[in-house]
């Protein structure tokens, strides 16, 4: 990543903040990326904060006793939602965010800085005009790397280690494999096409969908199958 020029945080706030977006997901071999790298664009920049350009991030996925978030997602139920807890582990950051769907497939997320428990189910209320009664339902780990694309004003963050939690028990990981997700305020983006391009074409990962599904055989599961059965380990038989 050092052949990329930085940008720094506030820079690409400002420039991309993106909390409505069309968001497209990638799951990649690892030793895929080198490839994708340098074909970037070579006016592509990397966040850099402190010297570092890798970051770890932990997340806290929160539901219903039901499982409600997680079965509108995997119904695609029209008032879906989802919830999580979001630690940025370099900083010690923590943010509660709920993600709603917009018209025309955007995704509309709804940030604010964690203040607890009775905060987040406040939080969550005002954003999706109800209360609901939440409790941890899986946790995430990964590392990530952001990228910003100036001429479309968008996007691209690579996740690496990803590994999942059950709060019960049960942990997944999902080695040699890596996330890519586009994020644009419109359609494709530049990086869309170049994955395209490289053979590579956008599924439908969700952290929290996939993630839960690979841990609860339980749950139905139809929308991630495919996902699940090519990079998910122990998954093919499903």
């Amino acid at each position: 990543m050092s052949v990329l020029a930085p940008i720094c945080l506030e820079e690409l706030q400002a420039r991309a903040a993106l909390t409505t977006r069309v968001d497209r997901k990638y799951v990649l071999a690892e030793d895929a990326l080198p490839g994708l790298l340098e074909r970037l664009p070579a006016d592509t920049r990397v966040l850099q904060i402190g010297g570092r350009q890798r970051f770890g991030y932990h997340s806290v996925y929160l539901d219903t006793p039901r499982l409600d978030a997680y079965l509108g997602a995997a119904h695609r139920r029209r008032h879906r939602f989802k919830v999580r807890v979001r630690t940025y582990l370099d900083s010690g950051d923590r943010f509660t965010e709920v993600k709603t769907p917009g018209p025309r497939g955007v995704t509309v997320k709804h940030r604010t800085p964690y203040a607890g428990g009775d905060e987040v189910g406040r939080f969550v209320h005002a954003t999706i005009g109800r209360g609901v009664v939440l409790t941890p339902a899986l946790t995430t780990w990964y590392e990530r790397v952001t990228l910003f694309l100036p001429a479309s004003a968008s996007r691209v963050t690579i996740d690496t280690g990803l590994t999942f939690a059950l709060p019960g028990g049960g942990t997944l990981a999902l080695p040699g494999r890596s996330i890519v997700e586009t994020k644009s305020a419109h359609g494709a983006g530049e990086v869309d096409r170049l994955l395209w391009r490289l053979g590579h074409r956008p599924c439908a990962m969700s952290k929290y969908g996939t993630g839960l599904a690979a841990l609860r055989p339980d749950l139905p599961a139809n929308r991630w199958l495919p996902v699940l059965r090519r990079h998910f380990p122990d998954q093919e038989s499903r």
